[in-house]
């Protein structure tokens, strides 16, 4: 019975060690696991490299509806083009690799095209159709547009393609294509302006110098919102502290961007409208004051912002007076007329030659010497008989 249960005590040393031994090897560096936590480990190491996950609750959150026709007054489609070379869209395009989990636009959208985490679309030229018949097919993208990926179903997404950091032409992606939804709600009497979707544009230089300007594909912002509101950026250089998101960035309306198009019948950009370069800048700066005075338009202002509107040009015409006035006089003369003629003498009275009458002097009475001989009564001689 003793001996019994020693074998039974040795048994079970025996299965505990080799157990041990099965997670551990001894005499190594290297860990053997279980099955079990083998898959464990990929899953948590894989979702580690896919970058922030996206749960279906924070997709609901960042799904918006199109308003309904019914609740809409009036609606336009404006098509922009955004220039990464200027400072206030610099957001957008550094930093150029991968530093400290932080990535540009394209990198964003490309990785989550690749990884099919969100569809993209075709480029139709102004009539885009966000439907599964015009998605497009990742490999023929890729190959398309030459850039080079491995597809040997070892990558992060269901379609298995890996593309090394280097190979991602974020030097190349200059430009973006945005398309704007300016809608009033009657609903709630307010204008509203969303991004509808986001193209990303190759720029490309031929053998003779010539650039080239690829756009690759349509992406829905509502899609990618809640991967850009994970991403961080700054603004300014003068603040390094990253406040707001990309999602902000847009939503805020912090980029700038040119009018190329607006949604018409013909399907026509502004350039074919309007070839000459003049004429396009003031069809693009005539849509631009339209939109953004179209809401003020509206409505009548009230009290205050009419007492505000008349203090601002009183205020403006005050300072324009005395801008004018600290100008001295002589060289306001001098810029108004620089070749003036000395002023002419003063010319004196001209005197009278008419003589003028003596004032009548009234005459005194005659006195009568009384020792002339007919001083007596003067006799009458209307009586006098004939």
């Amino acid at each position: 019975m003793i001996r019994l249960r020693h074998y039974i005590t040795i048994a079970a040393l025996l299965l505990l060690a080799g157990a041990t031994m099965a997670q551990v090897e001894t005499g190594g560096t290297v860990s053997r696991r279980s099955g079990a936590s083998r898959d464990r480990k990929a899953r948590q190491t894989a979702a580690s490299n896919a970058g922030p996950t996206i749960t279906e609750r924070m997709e609901s959150f960042y799904d918006s509806r199109d308003p309904h026709d019914a609740d809409l007054e009036w609606t336009r489609t404006i098509y922009r083009q955004i220039d990464l070379s200027k400072d206030v869209n610099a957001p957008l395009y550094f930093p150029e690799d991968v530093i400290d989990g932080q990535e540009n636009l394209f990198r964003i959208i490309l990785g989550l095209v690749v990884d099919e985490k969100i569809p993209a679309y075709e480029y139709l030229d102004g009539r885009e159709l966000f439907t599964e018949k015009y998605q497009i097919k990742v490999p023929e993208m890729l190959d398309r547009f030459g850039i080079y990926y491995q597809n040997n179903g070892s990558g992060r997404g269901r379609s298995g393609i890996t593309i090394e950091e280097a190979d991602v032409p974020t030097s190349q992606v200059l430009n973006y294509y945005i398309v704007e939804k300016w809608e009033f709600d009657r609903r709630s009497n307010q204008m509203k302006v969303r991004v509808e979707a986001i193209c990303p544009v190759l720029n490309k230089y031929g053998d003779y110098g010539g650039e080239s300007k690829y756009p690759m594909f349509w992406v829905k912002f509502d899609q990618l919102r809640p991967y850009l509101a994970q991403q961080y950026v700054f603004l300014s250089d003068d603040n390094n502290l990253a406040r707001y998101s990309l999602d902000d960035y847009f939503n805020m309306g912090m980029y700038q961007g040119d009018i190329y198009k607006t949604k018409n019948l013909r399907n026509l950009s502004l350039i074919q409208l309007h070839p000459d370069p003049d004429d396009l800048k003031h069809a693009q700066d005539s849509i631009e004051q339209r939109l953004r005075s179209f809401d003020k338009n509206l409505w009548v202002p009230t009290r205050e912002e009419y007492l505000a509107q008349r203090e601002a040009e009183a205020n403006a015409k005050a300072a324009a007076t005395e801008a004018n006035d600290s100008i001295e006089p002589g060289s306001r003369d001098e810029q108004a007329a620089p070749a003036a003629k000395p002023a002419a003498p003063k010319a004196e009275p001209r005197k009278s030659t008419r003589k003028r009458a003596a004032p009548k002097q009234s005459k005194a009475p005659k006195v009568q010497n009384s020792s002339e001989p007919n001083s007596g009564a003067a006799k009458s001689v209307r009586r006098r008989k004939r």
